[in-house]
Parts: structure tokens; C-alpha cells; sequence
């Protein structure tokens, strides 16, 4: 993708575009369907206020961020970016970030993962969250102004055109955001793009292990929930690769409940990786 490209696609979601006109496309009625739920997301993150310092292992208003995160990582950030998490692992504990470095988290929400990423690389270091959600990006900032976070800042633009330059880029994490991606092999192209020889991607995310029945595929409220976009395994590896990664090391692999009483039950996975840009 040129940078006109890139300029042009981001335009369109800034200006609304994307979602003011009637979905001409199975790819365009998918990305309409995430922004409104993801929308509702944010709602909910707005609402939020069951989760702060005097929260226990049960509090978080039942969001995904209960189980994935420490209660004092929870604890040390806004009750409303806790409240909008939607994310199937925590990019945070497997990445390897230093004081210093630049972060781009794609699919940043209302911010949380941003804002660990933040506490890791310190003043002297940047994180940039990119998520093509309205409302996700307004409560971000929001969050970001609360925490006095000078060192994270939120980006309005589709995750297929990261609006950065080429090789800016320590690490790119991700949490449970490329299943929501038709395009998913755009996404570890612009990845690869955005970051320095030697750079990583540390990636939670949704996959399958054999391929979805079409009837699951084509559904939108599966694609919201991160099931209907999910990928086979073996193929979402074999794109990252395609895209110049060194082969990604698998962190963590988890069955997830999905489907029960379907044909495809058991079949759904939460992966975490890495992979790095050959330096």
C-alpha cells in the first residue's frame, strides 16, 4: 500500500465515510459492524465505575480484562479503559519492552494495553495506539488525560494503514484486534513496515485450527465476538512469515469455549506470540 494509499483510507474513517454511507461490500459490512459494536464497547467504558483501587478479583464489571490482567495492573489505570477492554490475552507480559523504546499497540481501545506499554518504557519512550473506532479513540484520550499519560498518544486510522513512516518502530503489540481484520495479511505488512530492523510484534489474538464453516464466517455478530474472523493457525503463522518475520514463537496457546454443541466446538484457540523483523 503507497502512502496516498494509506492518506486516502484513513481520511475516509476520520471523515466517517466508512461508516455514514450503506455497506457496498461483505468487507465493508464487517468493518460497520465491528466500529458499532465497538462503539458500545466504549459506551461501556464511559459508564464504567466498578473498577479502581478498591477493586477485587471479582470487580471489572465482568469485562475481559478480569482474568487476563493483574489486579494491580487494573488497579494503576482508569476504571473506564479497564471497563472497554475486549481483548482475549495481555500483550503486556509477554512483550519484552525497555525503557526508551517506541510502541505502537494495534487496536488500542480505550487504551490499556497503552498504558502498561507506557509504565515500561518510561518518559523517554513512546506509545502510539491505533484503533479506527470514533468513540474508542476519544475515551483513550480522555483515560490518557486522566493518568497525565504524556508519553501515549491515540491515532483515529484502520489498522491496514498504520499512519506512521517506515522503521519508527521498537514493538507492536496487539490484543485480540487481527481477528476482526478481513485483510489480515495487510496488517503484518504494515507491521513489518512501521518497524526498525529487529523490531518485534507481541500478538494476542483469536485463531482456529482447521477452517470456520462458511454459515460462521459470514456471520457478523460472529465476526464482532472474534470467532467468525478468526484464522486457521497454521495459515495466520505462515502470514506473518509472508510478511518478512522470522518464524513466530508461540507464547501461550488456550482452548476457548466457542461453539459448544456445533460441529466446530473446541475448535477456537487464544494465541500468543512473537516475531521479529530480521535486523
Amino acid at each position: 500500500m503507497t502512502t496516498d494509499e494509506r492518506n486516502a483510507l484513513n481520511s475516509a474513517i476520520a471523515s466517517g465515510d466508512v461508516q455514514g454511507r450503506p455497506p457496498l461490500t461483505e468487507t465493508e459490512q464487517i468493518k460497520a459492524a465491528v466500529q458499532e459494536h465497538y462503539s458500545k464497547v466504549a459506551d461501556r467504558g464511559t459508564e464504567a465505575g466498578c473498577c479502581g483501587p478498591e477493586a477485587t478479583a471479582d470487580d471489572c464489571c465482568g469485562t475481559a480484562a478480569n482474568g487476563l490482567y493483574d489486579l494491580d495492573e487494573i488497579a494503576a489505570i482508569p476504571a473506564e479503559a479497564a471497563a472497554a477492554s475486549a481483548g482475549c490475552g495481555n500483550p503486556t507480559a509477554i512483550s519484552d519492552l525497555k525503557p526508551g523504546e517506541t510502541v505502537v499497540d494495534l487496536g488500542s481501545g480505550g487504551g490499556i494495553d497503552c498504558f502498561l506499554a507506557s509504565k515500561m518504557v518510561g518518559e523517554t519512550g513512546k506509545v502510539i495506539g491505533i484503533d479506527m473506532t470514533i468513540k474508542m479513540v476519544e475515551l483513550a484520550r480522555e483515560n490518557a488525560r486522566k493518568l497525565e499519560a504524556h508519553n501515549v498518544e491515540f491515532k483515529l486510522a484502520p489498522i491496514e494503514a498504520i499512519p506512521i513512516p517506515d522503521g519508527q518502530v521498537d514493538a507492536v503489540i496487539s490484543n485480540c484486534v487481527l481477528a476482526l481484520v478481513p485483510d489480515k495479511p495487510r496488517v503484518f505488512a504494515e507491521a513489518f513496515r512501521v518497524l526498525k530492523p529487529g523490531g518485534r510484534i507481541f500478538i494476542s489474538d483469536m485463531v482456529t485450527i482447521g477452517d470456520l464453516p462458511p454459515e460462521v464466517v459470514q456471520d457478523a455478530a460472529q465476526w464482532v465476538s472474534c470467532v467468525g474472523g478468526a484464522e486457521d493457525r497454521d495459515k495466520y503463522l505462515q502470514q506473518i512469515v509472508d510478511a518478512g518475520f522470522e518464524a513466530p514463537e508461540t507464547i501461550s496457546e488456550v482452548a476457548l469455549s466457542s461453539g459448544e454443541g456445533t460441529t466446530w466446538a473446541g475448535s477456537v484457540y487464544s494465541l500468543s506470540l512473537k516475531a521479529v523483523k530480521p535486523a
